[in-house]
């Protein structure tokens, strides 16, 4: 008797352990996330839990399960912006660390020596353009790099345009729409003002897979899809199975926004955020998923999420 009822108090005991656990595990409220892996550590950042009027949160992990809260890795005075800091992306060029970002409906760029900052400019200021651009991408092809991102031109159109080496101006005279909102699942509200964001691009045997959220983040229809091309000026083809990423993988509304990484074992996720739950856009939250490139009927690869790894992230 007395073996069964230590029995039943530790069944009892693990599972109050379980659920006290669970309880102290709060999400991380990231949206636009990017995750930069470096010397076997994951760092992440976002627009911030505070609208992102403050500049961009760090967190770190070992095994993108136990984050810490690194606090500030770029704050407001220390770089261009006086508000709305948006779409980080963080990457290392020639033993620097460099973090592209948005303030004011700009794109700047800031340095560190550490991904977990401070990132600063010694000169406060954005990229020149003819327009306010916002969600930066940068990809580095052979000896060329360019900045992929948004302008705010009769919508949220998708441009691209090759960016010189010290990430101070792009060469307008390459400046190429990308793509816009012109399919049914891009833009579900039938707005005049169609949104397609987000960018990230890979490259895989010879093509150019350029990722992108449509609709606008507020809407519970918020998605992610791909178009393809063998160039990084397009033309764009977009994939046929689009949306790839949407509230019929996660169960939640405005699924988007993110940017792929590689993983400690060489696998491709993809981190975005959802709306804090389906009735409130709120404070977004921050998820992981796992994909994967597949043989499609032609010789180009398609690529495949895994609904089941759907996970939220937190601190």
């Amino acid at each position: 008797m007395a073996r069964k009822t230590f029995s039943i108090l530790l069944i009892l005991s693990i599972v109050l352990a379980v659920k006290a656990g669970a309880q102290n595990m709060v999400p991380i409220r990231l949206a636009d996330p990017t995750i930069f892996y470096h010397n076997k550590t994951y760092y992440l950042y976002g627009t911030g839990e505070t609208a992102g009027q403050g500049g961009f949160k760090v967190f770190s992990s070992p095994n993108l399960k136990n984050w810490k809260d690194g606090g500030l890795a770029l704050k407001k005075g220390d770089a261009f912006g006086t508000r709305g800091f948006w779409a980080p992306q963080v990457f290392v060029y020639k033993n620097k660390f460099y973090m592209a970002y948005v303030a004011d409906e700009n794109i700047a760029i800031a340095e560190s020596d550490s991904p977990l900052g401070p990132f600063t400019q010694k000169v406060k200021k954005s990229i020149a353009a003819p327009t306010k651009m916002i969600d930066p991408f940068i990809f580095f092809d052979g000896d060329k790099i360019y900045l992929y991102h948004v302008r705010l031109i009769n919508g949220n159109r998708l441009y691209v345009a090759e960016l010189n080496s010290d990430f101070t101006t792009i060469n307008e005279e390459t400046a190429k729409e990308c793509l816009h909102a012109t399919e049914a699942w891009e833009n579900t509200q039938q707005t005049g003002w169609g949104v397609t964001e987000g960018p990230t691009v890979l490259k895989r045997n010879g093509s150019y897979y350029l990722f992108y959220s449509a609709n606008d983040y507020r809407n519970a229809n918020y998605a992610v899809g791909y178009a393809t091309s063998k160039s990084p000026f397009g033309p764009w083809n977009k994939y046929a199975g689009n949306p790839i990423l949407s509230g019929v993988q996660t169960q939640m509304n405005g699924t988007g926004h993110g940017d792929f990484f590689t993983d400690k074992k060489g696998k491709l996720e993809y981190v975005f955020h959802t709306h804090e739950s389906n009735t409130r856009v709120g404070e977004r939250k921050t998820a992981i998923v796992a994909a994967k490139f597949v043989k499609g009927s032609g010789s180009e690869e398609t690529l495949k999420i895994d609904s089941t790894t759907f996970k939220y992230l937190n601190k």
